[in-house]
């Protein structure tokens, strides 16, 4: 292990679990753990370690969950940090502990900063159809996502994407990028740029109401949010009062044929919804309580889809 620095661990969901085994498996000397509380599971909700405890009970390294941390931070000082790293911790953390390392703690954000500051960075990308995301390793300040920018690495938005598998390519870039930074920022050779704040764009955390489709949206704002929500947590319309998830899609034309929301095409070939400005095809779908599904497997078992209105 090295012994320098002292490196305490901020961080809760699966994408922080990760480069936190990456940190461990380089050798970094990881003191400590601090994620959220767990929560339950599933459908029978089964109280389970949250991804970041995993990680730490695996090697030994003691967790902390404190419900608050603006009110339950004094356990840090004694573990004496040189250096905080943050991942999607989840909760604001307050000033006080920002200031007890020498080193200024840093945070790992899935974005190409100052865009996409806040909660839903990597939903935002696909939702927008960015053509490049990223991860920047940035000075963690009081206000979100706002400090020095230290570091980025560039991640191209491939045409299939979708939050799912950007996820999984944003864990890889965020563990690089910070174990190509980590030893020169140690040294003390990284001096960080100041954000513009006029290029500054903000998200929130994707709310229910946002997984309920809109069609309100032309066909490319549809697709976007498509691929931001899929596959989980899954954006849906209404086909007869039940959800219907819409996991992929993609465009098919301009042409208007029929009623906003009406499925106009429903074959072997294609299954086509009309929007306001064009027409998508719907490439993989979800009933509720049932198994996602191509499309051929969705016509197939439900013949009488042609010309039914989702909503």
């Amino acid at each position: 292990m090295k012994e320098y620095p002292r490196i305490l661990f901020m961080g809760t969901p699966e994408i922080a679990s990760y480069i936190l085994k990456g940190l461990i498996e380089n050798e970094y000397n990881i003191i400590g753990v601090i994620a959220q509380e767990d929560k339950p599971v599933g459908r029978k909700g089964i109280i389970e370690p949250v991804p970041t405890k995993k990680v730490a009970m695996e090697y030994h390294i003691p967790c902390f969950q404190p419900k608050k941390i603006r009110l339950e931070y004094e356990f840090v000082k004694e573990l004496k940090p040189d250096l905080i790293i943050t991942c999607a911790y989840g909760q604001i953390i307050p000033q006080e502990l920002i200031d007890i390392p020498h080193l200024k703690p840093i945070n790992v954000h899935g974005s190409l900063l100052p865009k996409y500051r806040g909660a839903s960075p990597i939903q935002q990308a696909l939702i927008n159809n960015d053509k490049v995301t990223g991860v920047t390793i940035m000075e963690m300040v009081k206000e979100m996502d706002a400090g020095k920018m230290y570091y980025k690495k560039e991640i191209e938005i491939g045409e299939d994407e979708n939050y799912s598998s950007l996820y999984e390519k944003m864990k890889v870039c965020g563990l690089e990028a910070l174990l190509e930074m980590l030893p020169s920022y140690i040294e003390g050779k990284i001096i960080g740029e100041e954000q513009d704040e006029s290029l500054v764009t903000k998200c929130s955390k994707i709310t229910k109401e946002e997984e309920h489709l809109s069609l309100d949206y032309g066909v490319d704002k549809f697709i976007g949010y498509v691929k931001g929500l899929s596959y989980t947590p899954g954006g849906y319309l209404l086909l007869d009062n039940q959800i219907f998830k819409i996991l992929k899609a993609s465009k098919k034309n301009s042409l208007i044929e029929g009623k906003v929301g009406q499925i106009v095409s429903a074959n072997k070939n294609e299954l086509v919804l009309q929007l306001k400005d064009g027409q998508v095809n719907l490439l993989e779908v979800q009933k509720q309580g049932k198994s996602r599904m191509s499309y051929k497997d969705f016509v197939n078992g439900n013949k009488n889809i042609l010309n039914q209105i989702l909503k």
